[in-house]
């Protein structure tokens, strides 16, 4: 009987090896712009086009590799980190995969150029799918070069399933961030399809953020600093008012690494209870110095998780820090029980000063005297006497005789109060509860409307008609609106401004980190275009659909949810007579645009069996 257990080939181990390291065109660049900076380099160029699918090149100018290093860093296991197992407790370079390059080039064409400083001339590889091509010495300057073309060339069922190249380029864009907010000393370049998107010279961490996030980071910042004997934490946080809806802006660094941590972000989250509104998310850029020995960066294969040995401690110093940071720089609410509020002096009293009173006394002043005194002392001033007295009173009789005989048809109209008409009138046709439903009484028995869900669906359906048929109506801004944003979602905005031209959107021009709105739809006021935007980019974070009905459809939705009355809010009969005729005015009354019912009904017969004993 044959054997069935073998051992694979090389080249079917490398691609297997590749679903785990290389999943998407961000994973090359994580690689190649890690192996940049523990080369040493000093000058990184990150160079894609299509998104990284047709090309990822990392220019360094960092020690280079000999000839033998050359070739052996394609083999699988080949790390210049570790050289015995009790290395990996102790990394101070970034997370050891011996199987990266070797994975990367099972599954592209790949292309070296390095040479070292000491050396005259430089090493030239050719790798298409496990395979040497060529190797061969070449006139290189100092530092490594690796291209990376034509990603998953021969895995195609892998391909198919990356996304966009919208939704691959933010993938990119996120990686380059971590890399470059993890080293503010390295001068990063970033070109896409021939275009400088992002020139990070040498800087301070905070000039990095500002550099890389743009727009009115700066103001945002809250500086946090706190060192102690189980962690150093530097960074900023966000002021509170500039929270926003998506979690974006929030990183970890870990000895300079890249981290995702749940239970790191609830510490930041316990610091900012009770000063941030309900769903908003702080932004914050943290970094966090630990012995490597008290941390296990092995437990995930991106390094992007580890595990710590003292998780409690490190839980209660970050949330202090925090917290002392916002404390004391006037951010978060003081307390000061020892001050009476009571003797606070008024804004308005402020400045002014006071007036010294003054007594005067009538010495001829009788209280038992008849006549009034001559003098009076109130401030009391007596009105001067009108000319043409007479006039005032010219046709009062006629005023005096209508206004009789508008009292008597009131009367007469007061006589027929407790009709059975009259009162079928006054009574209300709809009532809201707690705030939340509307109740509405119909033929078979009543009906009970979500007021959010309801206006959602109003709103939705408006918005798309809006946006099918082109007739949106706008009305104009007194003074333009400026909104800053980062240059990732300074794209998404460019890719959807013709969409948003057809719900009521006018925009005056696009600046790099921000844009200038003139105009905004009819019914949505000034202070709430921020979140709209911001609702919208936040439900867009995974990428735009392709199709421009379903992009439609997305906005739609987005600034329903956004614009919707919300639970809570106290509606007049008015409005809410308006949003039940609206809602079933509606095409679709029967569920919200995210499929969840607006209305239910209760028939007689229901409440009768409610009543049966």
């Amino acid at each position: 009987m044959s054997s069935i257990i073998q051992l694979l080939p090389d080249h079917v181990a490398n691609q297997i090896a590749a679903g785990e390291v290389v999943q998407r065109p961000a994973s090359v660049v994580k690689e190649l712009l890690e192996n940049a900076v523990d080369a040493r380099a000093t000058d990184i160029k990150l160079i894609i086009k299509d998104a990284g699918k047709a090309l990822v090149q990392v220019i360094d100018n960092g020690l280079g590799m000999s000839v033998t290093d050359a070739r052996l860093c394609f083999e699988r296991h080949a790390t210049s980190k570790i050289r015995q197992a009790e290395d990996l407790f102790s990394l101070h370079t970034k997370g050891f995969r011996g199987e990266a390059l070797a994975s990367i080039a099972a599954i592209a064409h790949v292309e070296m150029k390095t040479k070292q400083d000491q050396e005259e001339l430089g090493t030239h590889i050719i790798v298409e799918g496990s395979k040497f091509v060529s190797q061969e010495v070449a006139v290189l300057p100092k530092g490594t070069s690796f291209a990376v073309k034509n990603l998953f060339f021969n895995i195609p069922a892998r391909r198919n399933f990356l996304k966009s190249d919208t939704v691959e380029y933010r993938h990119v864009i996120d990686e380059f961030h971590r890399v470059a907010l993890a080293h503010s000393n390295i001068h990063f370049t970033f070109y896409h399809n021939g275009s400088e998107m992002f020139n990070l010279p040498p800087s301070t961490l905070r000039q990095r953020i500002v550099n890389i996030f743009s727009g009115k980071t700066n103001e945002k910042l809250v500086p946090v600093q706190e060192e102690t004997e189980i962690v150093s934490i530097q960074g900023f946080v966000s002021k509170p008012e500039f929270a926003k809806k998506n979690r974006g802006e929030q990183f970890f660094f870990v000895n300079d690494r890249f981290i995702k941590s749940g239970y790191l972000h609830h510490a930041v989250m316990a610091a900012y209870d009770g000063i941030l509104k309900d769903g908003a998310q702080p932004s914050y850029f943290l970094y966090l110095t630990v012995p490597p020995n008290t941390i296990d960066i092995n437990i995930h294969p991106t390094k992007t998780e580890i595990k710590f040995d003292d998780e409690h401690a490190l839980y209660a110093i970050l949330r202090a820090s925090i917290k002392h940071s916002l404390g004391q720089f006037n951010v978060a609410p003081v307390l000061d029980f020892d001050r009476d509020s009571n003797l606070d002096t008024p804004y308005h009293y402020k400045d002014l000063t006071g007036e010294t009173p003054t007594i005067q006394v009538d010495g001829n002043f009788n209280p038992f005297s008849e006549e009034k005194p001559s003098k009076q002392f109130s401030s009391y001033r007596k009105p001067e006497p009108t000319a043409n007295w007479e006039s005032l009173y010219v046709g009062l009789k006629q005023d005096t005789d209508e206004i009789g005989q508008m009292t008597f048809e009131n009367e007469e109209v007061t006589s027929s109060l407790f009709n059975d008409e009259e009162v079928e009138h006054s009574v209300h046709k709809t009532y809201q509860i707690h705030k939340k439903y509307i109740v509405s009484s119909i033929k078979s028995g009543m009906v009970i409307v979500d007021q959010q869900r309801a206006h959602q669906r109003v709103l939705y359906e408006q918005f798309l008609v809006n946006m099918t048929v082109h007739q949106a109506s706008s009305q104009q801004l007194l003074f333009p609106l400026n909104l800053f944003y980062s240059s990732s979602e300074m794209e998404l905005i460019a890719e959807l401004q013709l969409s948003l031209r057809n719900t009521g959107f006018i925009f005056e021009e696009n600046n790099t980190d921000h844009i200038v709105i003139s105009g905004i739809p009819v019914n949505v006021t000034e202070s709430e275009v921020s979140l709209v935007l911001e609702q919208l980019l936040s439900d867009l974070q995974d990428g735009i659909p392709e199709s421009s009905f379903s992009q439609n459809d997305t906005i739609a939705k987005s600034m329903a949810k956004s614009l919707a009355v919300k639970t809570g809010t106290h509606l007049t009969e008015k409005e809410q007579e308006n949003l039940v005729n609206g809602l079933f005015a509606c095409k679709d009354p029967n569920v919200s645009p995210f499929h969840k019912p607006t209305f239910i009904t209760m028939r007689v017969e229901d409440l009768d069996k409610k009543f049966a004993i």
